[in-house]
């Protein structure tokens, strides 16, 4: 566990659906372990406004993703995710990241800051699905002030 990462579990129900394969396999949600990232910004503000006996709040700066799929029918197909707009938010602060795997498992969804997210590898972006594990890790593009 690095520094700063705290376990997650904002998830949200979404509306029941019936699958096309609900017959056959007996839906169920899969099992995860997700931590959030967050850590201290220090801004021109902050630097003025704080130091390090007195540190500024804490904000959220990634996720870590880890959604266990053993038992998929189709170990072909890798499971995926998507970003939804946040239904519940009025002022478009989070977002949805929504994972679908196909049968037996359920669609799962996690409440998030809506942030623009860092791709690029060496900043820490992960997609990958191995032995049954999707992991899904990003941190948020950092803003930089300049006058």
């Amino acid at each position: 566990q690095d520094e700063g990462d705290r376990a997650f579990g904002g998830e949200v129900s979404l509306e029941s659906k019936v699958y096309w394969w609900h017959e056959k396999y007996r839906p169920r949600k899969p099992k995860y372990f997700n931590r959030v990232h967050t850590g201290y910004e220090w801004n021109k503000y902050n630097q003025t406004h704080y130091d390090s006996d007195n540190p500024p709040p804490k904000v959220v700066q990634g996720y870590k993703f880890n959604i266990m799929y053993f038992d998929l029918i189709d170990k072909t197909k890798a499971p995926t995710y998507r970003v939804a707009a946040d239904p519940a938010s009025t002022d478009n602060s989070t977002c949805l990241i929504i994972f679908s795997a196909g049968p037996p498992y359920e669609d799962i969804a996690f409440r998030i800051v809506n942030k623009e997210w860092e791709y690029s590898h060496k900043r820490g972006f992960k997609c990958t699905f191995d032995r049954g594990i999707l992991h899904v890790y990003f941190n948020f593009k950092r803003t930089r002030y300049r006058r």
